[in-house]
């Protein structure tokens, strides 16, 4: 079963009356971006763990190896905001984060300790969950790691009205930069769920200790608050008709990631997806708080409201194809497409489509847009046809359209697990023998814009809050005229190459060195500030026999994702 249908089924947990934490679901707004200033002037933050409810009830489905523990537990912040950002110099180097202290004008910093945060998925260890049954014996001890941006809701009426914080932490690999924060007068959802991972509680009643880890009880000032919740755990079963599957939305068309589409970012439901689920999309992760208090009236994040699961309204293109003489003034600012090595690499058999009795390397890539003007496509189509003429548009500071140019052609692509419009120009793989000449191309030459994965938000002009995170919205449909594709600045469109035709076909190549390359912008039609970031490689080591290929993926400096 996929994470998705796992973390869907977690919308029919009930959530018992009581709660003691009014968690208001408010609209994401513009984002300020990363030099705005947050509410609150105050220097250090007031934290705290509470429970939403004293009660909660967790299904046990039929088939699964247990339950998830989404107890409603939240970190409330008060007194100032916590925001902390977290960075690497470059791959050679360590995550080092540093929280953010504001008092008035005056902003200072303070490193958290070295090795406390590895990546940039949330604090490491923070959660701990021990849970007994009603016999008293413990038969559950886990640790959870507590992403900041997860979520978030106000305590009060009178707290901001919204958030600019980015609204989930990346899980990306190769992310070079997050800022992790909540509001003032804000929490954020602490409870941490492994989908890979239930927890074995048979069906019966038990009791949840939730607390904070003693180095991050010290190192915030937080009080040794052990809320406690009366967990019920009761069999359910879909009934055989895949009740649960929910809305599609990004992550990440991977959250893997968030993030990455499995050569499609995730699709609309009756598209298929990978057989690791890599590709799945990633439904709303709503807690119990934000479910059973009924302040989650509208799914995903657009005008109005948000609620942390990025859904995205799809952009609109130009009324008009562009007039006049296409330019783009040498002052303009432009996108800067970066490729990233590849990850997520394993010899499979290939899916359904591919032919059989064949070995096949398949991997996850990303080109990311470390700005400082968003990558804004247009596609305009001649009636009748599938395929649209496709011109990027160029911005000032103050938004106003100062340039376009013509950038190749956009593609329907009415293949299942793809259904949309794909831009031709914008990323291209291959693989590569040890001397680096081309060995395989991958079938994969148009994408869906999506922006899926924050790689670095500490970049200037980063949109913490990016549109078009969501495949079944961002790429237009059969019936469109036209279509805006758009890849903001500090995010990055991750694919995961285990949809037919484009992972590469390595029956008939010898064991041996290979380099996967991903080449953003490869016919060199975008504008960009530079094109000497474009290519990426990651070394592969390819061994044993026809029918069963393994692969061995040396760490890319200090990191270790194969």
């Amino acid at each position: 079963m996929t994470s998705q249908l796992r973390r869907s089924r977690l919308k029919h947990s009930t959530l018992a009356t009581g709660a003691v934490l009014a968690v208001v679901v408010t609209a994401a707004g513009a984002a300020p971006g990363a030099g705005a200033t947050p509410a609150g002037t105050a220097g250090k933050p007031k934290l705290a763990l509470v429970a939403a409810s004293k009660a909660v009830t967790l299904e046990r489905w039929q088939g699964e190896a247990g339950v998830f523990l989404d107890l409603g537990t939240y970190v409330t912040v008060d007194k100032a905001p916590l925001e902390i950002k977290v960075t690497r110099k470059s791959y050679k180097d360590p995550v080092v984060a540093r929280q953010i202290l504001r008092a008035g004008n005056r902003t200072t910093t303070r490193t958290l300790p070295a090795g406390l945060v590895k990546d940039f998925s949330g604090l490491p260890g923070f959660l701990q969950v021990s849970v007994r049954n009603a016999a008293g014996v413990e038969v559950s001890k886990t640790k959870g790691t507590f992403c900041p941006d997860n979520a978030s809701g106000r305590l009060r009426p009178d707290a901001p009205a919204t958030s600019h914080y980015p609204e989930s932490c990346s899980t990306n690999p190769f992310t070079l930069g997050s800022v992790w924060g909540v509001e003032k007068g804000w929490a954020a959802n602490s409870s941490t769920v492994d989908y890979d991972k239930p927890v074995d509680l048979p069906v019966g009643e038990y009791t949840a200790t939730i607390s904070v880890a003693k180095k991050y009880r010290d190192l915030f000032d937080i009080p040794d608050d052990r809320p406690t919740v009366k967990v019920t755990v009761r069999e359910s079963s879909d009934g055989g008709g895949g009740e649960g599957v929910a809305a599609p939305r990004s992550s990440g068309h991977a959250a893997q990631h968030g993030g990455g589409h499995a050569g499609a970012h995730p699709a609309g439901a009756a598209h298929a997806y990978g057989p690791r689920g890599a590709d799945a999309p990633t439904p709303p992760a709503l807690s119990h708080a934000l479910e059973g208090l009924g302040t989650a009236h509208h799914l995903g994040d657009g005008l109005g409201h948000t609620d942390g699961s990025r859904i995205a309204p799809a952009l609109r293109a130009n009324a008009h194809r562009p007039a006049g003489r296409a330019g783009v003034p040498a002052n303009a600012p432009k996108p800067d497409l970066r490729a990233l090595p590849a990850w997520d690499i394993a010899v499979t058999d290939g899916e359904d489509g591919d032919a059989p009795g064949k070995d096949y390397l398949a991997f996850s890539a990303n080109v990311w847009n470390a700005g400082p003007a968003p990558l804004v496509v247009d596609g305009f189509r001649s009636p009748g046809k599938d395929l649209m003429d496709a011109y990027q548009y160029f911005y000032d500071a103050h938004g106003k359209q100062v340039g376009y140019t013509p950038t190749g052609t956009m593609e329907w692509d009415p293949r299942v697990g793809h259904e949309h419009w794909h831009f031709t120009d914008f990323a291209s793989y291959r693989l590569l023998s040890a001397d680096k000449t081309e060995e395989v191309r991958s079938g994969k030459e148009a994408f869906c814009l999506a922006n899926t994965d924050a790689i670095d938000y500490t970049v200037k002009n980063a949109n913490w809050h990016p549109y078009n995170t969501d495949l079944s919205t961002a790429c237009g449909e059969q019936n469109s005229i036209s279509v805006r594709e758009v890849l903001d600045v500090g995010s990055g469109d991750t694919y995961t190459q285990y949809r037919p035709g484009q992972s590469f076909d390595i029956t008939d190549l010898p064991n041996g060195t290979y380099y996967i390359q991903v080449i953003a912008n490869p016919a060199k039609r975008l504008k960009e500030t530079t094109l000497k970031n474009n290519v990426a490689l990651r070394k592969v080591v390819l061994s044993g026999t026809p029918g069963a290929r393994k692969v061995t993926v040396p760490p890319y400096d200090l990191v270790n994702a194969p």
